[in-house]
């Protein structure tokens, strides 16, 4: 067996964003798919073994969207609470299983909620992470009208993550819906100024502000094929990179 040391992640720190419908039944449309849970698990564990150290922001979409809460004769202020719930229910579903893989694992939560989790407090956050646990942040941010995409990039900044990862359907941002429109041109590499202009609907307006004032780049990248975070960890071209640099010309 050979004694050098194997590569070194470009990226030590990450904040991996998951949407709801990430855990959600392609099959029979369960909220949560034990086996795609397990799945996500087993990615986490894979990157946390190369040395990384990783935070989860998960949405609720699966469960309740707070945006469409109109729809169901609600307020959009208690949708959005009630989608903060749905966000803890799917951190749990998350910690159950990449405990199930043996992996540390800590679920904060921005809505006290003690019987289930630890409050959200950042020094504890940090602790965490040195001790080299994965950390679920849920709950959102604890308020309405603020994405789950905002609550990544806030939690991003506040954990000193290097790289933000929004974990998507789709191999990275593209000039329409790849699913609807063949003839969308992917874009391997953007701005945040450029990202703003566009509108690009990956992520919303503020956590995109947010990843720019602090600098922190974002990746963007079809979770689901194989090996794709772990290429992205280590510096590879994966998906679309959004940050302040010019695109090569």
């Amino acid at each position: 067996m050979s004694d050098k040391p194997g590569p070194v992640p470009k990226y030590r720190r990450i904040l991996l964003k998951l949407s709801g419908e990430t855990l959600q039944s392609r099959k029979d449309g369960r909220s949560i798919d034990p086996e795609i849970v397990a799945g996500i698990a087993r990615r986490v564990m894979a990157v946390h073994r190369m040395g990384v150290t990783v935070g989860i922001v998960v949405g609720g979409g699966n469960i309740f969207r707070g945006a469409n809460a109109e729809e169901s004769g609600l307020s959009r202020t208690t949708g959005d609470y009630m989608g903060m719930l749905g966000t803890i229910i799917n951190g749990l579903a998350l910690q159950s299983g990449l405990e199930r893989e043996g992996v540390a694992t800590r679920l904060q939560t921005a809505i006290e909620m003690r019987a289930v989790a630890e409050p959200f407090i950042v020094r504890r956050a940090l602790r965490h992470l040195e001790k080299e646990r994965v950390l679920i942040f849920a709950g959102g941010t604890g308020n309405p009208y603020f994405s789950t995409d905002t609550a990544a990039a806030l939690r991003a900044s506040e954990i000193g993550a290097e790289v933000l990862v929004k974990a998507t359907k789709v191999d990275g941002i593209y000039s329409s819906d790849p699913m609807k429109n063949p003839s969308a041109v992917k874009f391997r590499h953007m701005t945040y100024r450029d990202a703003l202009q566009k509108s690009i609907r990956v992520m919303d307006a503020t956590a995109f502000s947010l990843c720019m004032e602090n600098r922190i780049p974002i990746i963007v990248l079809n979770f689901f094929e194989e090996g794709s975070l772990e290429r992205a960890v280590m510096g590879e071209e994966v998906g679309t990179l959004v940050n302040d640099s010019e695109p090569p010309a």
